[in-house]
């Protein structure tokens, strides 16, 4: 078959059987939008924005074990991306972003909405590629899906000068990819996993610390029944919360900046550590050198060796997938017919429930003002538990890690490496679309919802019925947080002075919208709006304007040197 490059792109999607792509048309990418219109089985959603178009891609593939696909035009199309882009890259999401890029004879000649795509992704890509011939677009988007999917998952970016979209060649799609320079090492080393069993078994105060990783490579099963077959307790990062169950025992919370006491104090006093799918980043053990004060052995289980070692010095790494590693290592400690000392594990755990006594996330409810910590527990016990929650940045963002407590994986859909505002609403969209008649909350803030507001309209196009929980507190509530605490009171531009009314702004957009100023009114807005199931519902709940996050730990400190409540400033 004799097809132009635009028809082969649509082909090469229908090939890697994509439902989705999230974009936003211009004039580079007018030859795709042609063949996109004379087709139905790739089904595009037209966003209001092109970072919407990312993230809502990046909602969609974290909920699914799909690529999320992006659809942009060359220039500013391009660099709205960006972010993105980077979010994705920062959380390992697998994503293909095609972008539209002038013609092969004008790139570098500062033509009309041209920008070197190639050059500023280059830093927030797994990889990406320039296709200059129209013969190598199919080779190219195949090695896109692939590179994007296997080994540790990421962006990949595929640039398309116009021209090369309208010229002709023979399409074949190729049946796999063959790369020397790319080999994801998928199998761990043998050797190295019975040593790591062998550590585990020793282990006095054991503790299994579990990432993103986990979810990615679903293995969440396989790591809640190696927990259980060890008996020892589970924490999980921002990103890792679903790898098992938040209802399990087992489970001491998340861990980190604003993790629970139970949970750092394990982390720092354990003696061993089976740290699997995560990376160790600042702000889930703080300062490196404070971490390394007490003496323990660490075993790293991650597909990607240069995350080994990469923050803390490890003693046993394991590269391979998480699912394949954690198999071998339930044979192993199966085949050897050992279970660990039950002393030392018993009074380990005693230790763990001392800490977990102080309930650290315990707070002070009102039934004059809502409490933000009481809309997201509230929005659980309305759910059963069971919804997918996308979250925006701040504190919002911590107070769902901390009281939505989640059974499931991909339940959770938040932006963790890069903290993008702005990210909520797009990505439930993608969720949604994803999971249809499935509940889906987007929860966030007055801040972060206007970073995005615009996809309120792509959301009444496509008839999304997302729930908004819009925790408005009148501030930017992280950044005052830290003004309060560290800065003298001086809140410096952190105050929200002019804020739209947001459920008569929900309702011009064509949805519902509903204030919530009263605690005893919280269930019943919440149950109201689960139950109108074909609508979007706008919850302003109008919450204290004082209230903090805790547990925290200050930017340097160690993990055993947390703030439970204001009462210990």
């Amino acid at each position: 078959m004799v097809l132009t490059g635009a028809e082969i792109v649509v082909r090469c999607l229908q090939e890697e059987k994509v439902d989705y792509v999230f974009g936003y048309p211009g004039g580079a990418v007018l030859f795709l939008y042609d063949e996109l219109f004379k087709q139905d089985k790739v089904r595009h959603v037209l966003v209001r924005h092109e970072q919407a178009a990312v993230h809502a891609a990046d909602g969609y593939a974290r909920s699914t074990e799909k690529v999320g696909v992006a659809l942009v035009t060359s220039g500013p199309g391009a660099t709205n991306a960006v972010t993105g882009i980077a979010t994705a890259y920062m959380d390992s999401i697998p994503l293909v972003v095609i972008s539209g890029q002038v013609p092969t004879a004008a790139i570098g000649l500062d033509a009309f909405q041209e920008v070197d795509t190639v050059g500023i992704t280059r830093p927030c890509v797994k990889h990406n590629f320039l296709v200059k011939d129209v013969r190598d677009i199919a080779s190219t988007l195949k090695k896109a899906f692939h590179i994007a999917s296997t080994g540790r998952p990421g962006p990949v970016l595929v640039d398309i000068p116009k021209d090369v979209t309208a010229q002709r060649c023979e399409f074949e799609y190729p049946a796999s990819v063959s790369m020397r320079s790319y080999n994801p090492v998928v199998k761990g080393h043998s050797g190295q996993i019975r040593k790591a069993v062998q550590q585990l078994l020793e282990a006095r105060r054991p503790m299994i610390y579990a990432g993103g990783g986990v979810i990615l490579s679903n293995a969440s099963e396989k790591l809640t029944r190696l927990a259980r077959l060890l008996n020892y307790p589970v924490t999980q990062t921002l990103m890792g919360l679903g790898a098992t169950p938040s209802s399990d025992p087992q489970f001491v919370g998340m861990l980190g900046m604003h993790g629970t006491y139970e949970a750092n104090m394990g982390m720092h006093y354990c003696d061993v550590l089976l740290a699997i799918g995560a990376r160790f980043d600042d702000r889930v053990i703080g300062n490196t050198a404070h971490f390394a004060q007490e003496q323990r052995k660490i075993i790293h289980v991650d597909i990607d060796p240069s995350s080994i070692s990469k923050r803390v010095k490890v003693d046993v790494p394991v590269v391979g997938d998480v699912g394949e590693v954690i198999d071998e290592m339930i044979a192993c400690l199966e085949q050897m017919q050992a279970r660990p000392d039950a002393g030392h594990l018993d009074a380990w755990w005693r230790q763990i429930g001392e800490w977990r006594s102080r309930d650290s996330l315990g707070y002070r409810n009102s039934d004059e003002i809502i409490k933000p910590q009481f809309v997201v527990q509230k929005l659980w016990e309305v759910t059963a538990g069971d919804a997918f929650v996308a979250t925006d940045v701040g504190q919002h963002q911590m107070w769902a890690a901390q009281y939505y407590k989640f059974d499931k994986a991909r339940r959770w859909v938040t932006s963790g490496g890069l903290g993008t505002m702005g990210f909520g609403l797009p990505a439930a969209m993608g969720v949604q679309l994803a999971n249809p008649g499935a509940p889906v909350a987007c929860i966030t803030g007055e801040g972060s919802i206007q970073m995005c507001i615009q996809e309120l309209s792509t959301c009444k196009q496509y008839r999304l019925p997302i729930k908004i929980l819009a925790l408005n507190n009148r501030y930017l509530g992280m950044v005052r947080q830290w003004q309060e605490l560290f800065h003298g009171n001086r809140y410096s531009e952190s105050y929200m002075d002019s804020l739209p009314d947001f459920p008569k702004l929900a309702e011009a957009y064509g949805h519902v919208g509903l204030r919530v100023t009263r605690p005893g009114d919280v269930e019943g807005a919440i149950r109201e709006a689960f139950a109108r199931k074909n609508d979007l519902v706008f919850l302003d709940f109008q919450v204290d304007p004082t209230e903090n996050v805790y547990p925290m730990i200050q930017g340097g400190k160690g993990l055993n040197e947390m703030i439970l409540a204001s009462e210990d400033l």
